[in-house]
């Protein structure tokens, strides 16, 4: 463990001490850390292929219906 000492907007301060408090635990680090890292590898990088290379699409059905008999408007 090392101590860090961090300068943080006033309103901040208290979920960044709960954070620092809640990284402590280990259960619920083990759980958390990667959405942690995720978050700041989403800060650190810029693009639309980061951020959806970082997307949770487990779960999401992407497929799409083809609905080909629908009136079309010209």
């Amino acid at each position: 463990m090392i101590r860090i000492e961090v300068q943080v907007r006033r309103e901040d301060a208290p979920l960044i001490r709960r954070l620092v408090k809640s990284l402590s635990d280990d259960d619920w680090r083990k759980t958390h850390r990667k959405s942690l890292v995720r978050v700041d590898y989403l800060a650190s990088t810029v693009g639309l292929k980061a951020l959806l290379a970082a997307a949770p699409l487990e779960g999401i059905d992407l497929r799409r219906s083809r609905d080909r008999n629908r009136p079309i408007r010209l």
